[in-house]
């Protein structure tokens, strides 16, 4: 999906977004193998910079940027812990993200999964539009 304009959230009040660290990618792998949003591993957060949102100190969503191309920039790895879902915690990083990422003077672009209606309906109020669908096959090495 390709974001070509920008609408912003409603989600009142709006949480504190902190930015992830180091030190915060044992909940984030948590939270990645819990939700699977797609391919993340231990250094993954080195890709770009990634927010996430704490509810009584638990890591509740998490966004970031990973894939970097010519004048675009990829979103990835937006999930939320199952006890949070339907605050709009997703789409408040998601917003942060896009903002960084046009005010780089770059377009935002992410992949998702067909079956992920709820979050296609999220990424549309964001201004994501459907652009291409691909193929994808995830190809890892076996250590003998």
């Amino acid at each position: 999906m390709l974001c070509e304009r920008h609408s912003s959230t409603s989600v009142r009040p709006k949480p504190a977004v902190i930015r992830l660290t180091q030190a915060d990618v044992p909940e984030m792998l948590a939270l990645t193998k819990l939700t699977n949003p797609g391919p993340f591993g231990p250094r993954t957060r080195e890709m770009g910079e990634y927010f996430g949102i704490r509810i009584a100190g638990t890591l509740a969503a998490m966004a970031g940027e990973r894939l970097k191309l010519s004048g675009y920039t990829e979103i990835s790895a937006v999930c939320t812990h199952p006890d949070h879902l339907g605050h709009g915690y997703a789409s408040v990083l998601i917003a942060t993200l896009i903002d960084r990422i046009f005010g780089r003077g770059e377009q935002p672009i992410l992949h998702v999964l067909p079956e992920n209606t709820r979050a296609i309906q999220v990424y549309e109020r964001l201004g994501f539009a459907k652009r291409a669908m691909l193929h994808l096959a995830v190809l890892r090495l076996n250590a003998v």
